[in-house]
């Protein structure tokens, strides 16, 4: 069945330069020919589609997109972002050690700390494509750093999309030329331009006060199969103009990349290219934050970690065939890192997952979900709810259980889900998707 498109509207805000009104036509080169606007991600938009936000300008942030035809299709797949001089960088990447060269040479420039631009390749991963796809990223990083005049580890270069095809070098080096001549963008135009099988373009906004100064955020983010916890599960870039040491900005990220990134799965599966990185420009000109102790320190941390829990929540509604967003609370386990791993058996579980999907409660897939996790567990002190409504407790159906308020929540486009291991004090929430017929058509048409 076919998604019925909802109304979003646009909100263009560019990073640089006067505002461009909502609605009007956002300029951006085509070199296969021109159009009039970049075409819409998707026909078939997700019901648990949320509108673009208005994302504040980050001042030293400047998005640009081009068509540089890495797929057939009438759209833009290249981004490049500029980013002023001395802004820092922090990230996490994939564990899966089939990575691709972008990821490899991520991992290894992150270190250094600081970046002057960001490229993102739409439509060809670069994975699995040897010394032929890591020329062709430090061929990226070269021109732009030649462009520039900073040191090629301050690029860095991010692809998605088909495995196993090396990343064209005449598209790329004519893309790359085009981008840094191109017009400035909005924070929509972008996001949509880094997506692949995304549905709908996906950005979160949030500010904090540091001292008297006040920090901007802004965060976009392309994921909707080929989702996992095992470090971020997509790409996502978030952009603040806080002044943060790269150290610092490392550690709020690793932390806040445990609870929310890693916790989300949509089909098991862990990207080749997986990559989340924040830049921090200064602009604020606030006092720098190098520590824990730093005063306001606690209000950043607190709202990269919100940013990031959006984002990781919109990859889940985003998630291919995804009719219902999924939330599943565990306590009672040994630790929290025991919790998590119950929780993402049970998200990873087909059973539960069309379940769902059939609206059917049938919390004898949850026990089996729990029994299979590899974690301590007592069938004797189980218990089991959704919507808040308990199905069993410690080990027994409820006598009283009335599966029809149970029922209704199901038909909702959220659904909760609870597991009370009656063991401990550890306790994990992640976050999955249902599994559909849309899953299978999606994936099974995904190269033609």
């Amino acid at each position: 069945m076919r998604r019925a498109a909802p109304s979003i509207p646009l909100a263009h805000l560019p990073p640089a330069g006067p505002p461009i009104a909502a609605g009007s036509v956002q300029r951006w080169l085509d070199l296969t020919g021109p159009r009039a606007s970049p075409s819409p991600m998707s026909d078939a938009i997700s019901p648990l589609a949320t509108p673009f936000p208005a994302l504040p300008a980050i001042a030293g942030v400047t998005p640009h997109i081009v068509r540089a035809g890495y797929k057939d299709w009438g759209r833009c797949d290249l981004t490049y972002i500029e980013l002023a001089q001395g802004t820092a960088v922090a990230g996490v990447f994939t564990k899966n050690v089939c990575c691709s060269a972008e990821v490899d040479l991520g991992r290894a420039n992150i270190v250094q700390g600081r970046a002057r631009a960001l490229v993102v390749n739409a439509g060809n991963s670069n994975a699995f494509t040897g010394y032929r796809g890591r020329e062709a990223v430090e061929q990226i990083m070269d021109q732009v750093a030649g462009r520039l005049g900073c040191a090629r580890e301050q690029v860095f270069v991010s692809s998605t999309g088909v495995i196993g095809v090396p990343l064209p070098k005449d598209k790329a080096r004519a893309g790359i030329d085009a981008a840094l001549e191109a017009a400035p963008c909005g924070w929509e135009d972008a996001a949509r331009t880094i997506g692949t099988t995304d549905t709908f373009p996906k950005g979160v906004a949030a500010f904090a006060m540091i001292g008297e100064v006040k920090v901007s955020f802004s965060a976009i983010i392309k994921g909707s199969g080929m989702i996992a916890p095992d470090m971020a599960t997509m790409l996502g870039y978030v952009f603040t103009d806080a002044a943060v040491s790269p150290e610092f900005l490392q550690q709020c990220l690793s932390a806040a990349n445990l609870a929310t990134f890693s916790c989300i799965t949509v089909d098991s599966d862990t990207s080749t290219s997986d990559t989340v990185l924040a830049f921090a420009t200064g602009a604020a000109g606030n006092a720098p934050l190098t520590s824990a102790d730093s005063p306001g320190a606690d209000a950043f941390s607190a709202a990269l970690a919100d940013v990031c829990r959006q984002l990781a929540h919109l990859v889940v509604k985003d998630g291919e065939g995804a009719q219902k967003f999924i939330e599943i609370a565990v306590s009672g386990a040994v630790s929290d890192e025991s919790a998590r791993k119950v929780g993402l058996a049970i998200a990873n579980s087909p059973l539960v997952k069309t379940a769902i999907a059939g609206e059917d409660a049938n919390w004898g897939r949850v026990v089996m979900a729990v029994g299979k996790a590899g974690e301590p567990a007592d069938r004797d002190r189980l218990s089991i709810g959704f919507g808040g409504i308990w199905a069993a407790r410690e080990g027994q159906p409820l006598a009283d259980y009335d599966e029809a308020p149970v029922a209704a929540h199901l038909k909702g486009r959220e659904v909760s889900l609870e597991v009370d291991l009656g063991l401990g004090e550890g306790r994990a929430t992640v976050w999955t998707c249902d599994l559909t017929h849309g899953y299978i058509s999606i994936n099974a048409d995904y190269r033609s």
